[in-house]
Formats: structure tokens, C-alpha cells, sequence
């Protein structure tokens, strides 16, 4: 049996197809919203979409543009988070990753959707602490490459204006810009020399995306050196140093 099939019950088709019409009302109703780039939507998957990661929202805007029923990788903690961001995607079903273990079975599940045909979401910068471009983490990299699957990059623009503008009784203007898909990728070799192809994808990845993103936004990927000067720190990675989950108890 399929992953989609798996993950997809009849139930969980039920709870995706209402939140997918209720994302599509409150993006109506709470922002002026334009999409660019709709024709460059694949019939069908084997599919990763990637985009930027600047708010909370960000999940939400790929189930309201998707025209296929998507997966989502996710950290599986998200203590910044308020309690409408942490709840909605356990609502719509996503695989958790654990920062810091290798989060090997979601690695595993994500490949194999995606040799079954299945559509994946990620946001390869793996957390919004940041509303500028930050490298890729290895993971997006990694699942693209044993996968072989086409990537579609996303830029989301004005997302953190949305709950600002509302208090202030008007309407944020948001864009969905959806680039052309890329790839595949593939990798060889091991240890130093394998990492090193997988952050030269990554960055592919992430140049394609800025692509679609205001230049101001772009930090570690702008052509402008006052920009990535501006952006320095960003690109550190918060959790490189820890480890979620019970893997943490047991480690200590």
C-alpha cells in the first residue's frame, strides 16, 4: 500500500479538505492575496515544494496553493510557536523531525512517498528565526538526491505583515510566487565529500528561492554585500548544538 494511502485516511482526507477550504476563505477575507507562477504547477507528484521560512503561517499558505494532497516534514518542537501554529498541523497530520538525531525514519518515510509518487513540503532552512534567506540545512538535500524527485520552489512575500495589518483594521498584501521546478539531484561519495554536495544542493535550492523573494530578503544569498552584511549571524544554525525529543533523555 501506498504512503499517501497510509497517511491520507478517510478521516484525515475529511480534516485536509477543511482546512484547505478554510485556508482558502481566511486568505480571502484577512489579506489581499496574489499568485504568481500557478502554470508552473506539476499535474502531479513525484514532487518536493520548498520555500522560505520567515513566519509561522508559512505551512499554511502551501496547503492553501497546493492542488494535490502534500505531506509536510516539520520540527517537532516549536516552542516560539503561539498554540494555533502548533495545533493546525497536528490537525492536518505532518511527520515531526527531531533536531539533532538525524531524524532517520522521517528521512525514510519522505523518500519512499516520494518514489511512490507523492508530493512533499518542506522549508529547507528548518525554522523561522529569521526574515531573511538562510542556508539549507542537509536534510531537503539529502531526500532530494536518494529520491531523485523534481524540486518547485515557493517564495512567500509579507506573511509577517498579515497579523500587524489586521490589528491596525486593513488587509496585508501577500505573494505566492511559484518558480519553475528543478532538479533532480543525486550524490556520491561518502563522509566529507558526500556533505559537501549535499550543501552545494542545498544552496541551489536556496538561490532558487530567493529568486522569488524581494532583494532586501534574500541575506546570505543577495548579490548585494550590504545586504549579507546586514543578514550576518542569520545563517547560524540555532539547534546545531542540541538534541529533541527522547533521544535527548537518553543521551543524558
Amino acid at each position: 500500500m501506498s504512503l499517501a494511502n497510509v497517511y491520507n485516511t478517510p478521516g484525515r482526507k475529511l480534516i485536509r479538505h477543511i482546512l484547505k477550504t478554510l485556508s482558502v476563505a481566511a486568505f480571502g477575507l484577512l489579506t489581499n492575496l496574489k499568485i504568481t507562477g500557478s502554470e508552473n504547477l506539476p499535474a502531479s507528484g513525484p514532487l518536493i515544494v520548498v520555500g522560505n521560512h520567515f513566519s509561522f503561517i508559512d505551512p499554511v499558505c502551501f496547503v492553501r496553493l497546493a492542488p494535490w494532497p502534500m505531506e509536510f516534514l516539520g520540527g517537532a518542537h516549536m516552542p516560539h510557536a503561539p498554540a494555533w501554529a502548533r495545533v493546525i498541523p497536528l490537525f492536518w497530520g505532518y511527520h515531526p523531525l527531531y533536531r539533532g538525531t538525524g531524524a532517520t525514519d522521517s528521512l525514510k518515510m519522505a523518500v519512499t512517498l516520494l518514489k511512490q509518487g507523492g508530493v512533499l513540503g518542506v522549508f529547507p532552512e528548518a525554522g523561522n528565526w529569521a526574515t531573511v534567506l538562510r542556508p539549507a540545512r542537509p536534510g531537503t538535500a539529502l531526500i532530494a538526491a536518494l529520491s531523485g524527485a523534481p524540486l518547485l520552489p515557493v517564495g512567500l512575500v509579507g506573511l509577517n505583515e498579515v497579523f500587524p495589518s489586521l490589528r491596525k483594521g486593513r488587509r496585508a498584501c501577500i505573494q505566492f510566487n511559484i518558480g519553475k521546478p528543478f532538479g533532480p539531484f543525486s550524490v556520491s561519495g561518502h563522509g566529507r565529500q558526500r556533505r559537501e554536495q549535499l550543501d552545494e544542493i542545498g544552496h541551489c535550492i536556496m538561490r532558487q528561492i530567493a529568486e522569488l523573494i524581494p532583494p532586501e530578503r534574500r541575506g546570505y544569498y543577495s548579490d548585494d554585500p550590504a545586504i549579507r552584511e546586514a543578514a550576518r549571524g542569520t545563517e547560524i544554525y540555532p539547534w546545531a548544538d542540541k538534541i529533541e525529543g527522547q533521544v535527548a533523555q537518553n543521551v543524558h
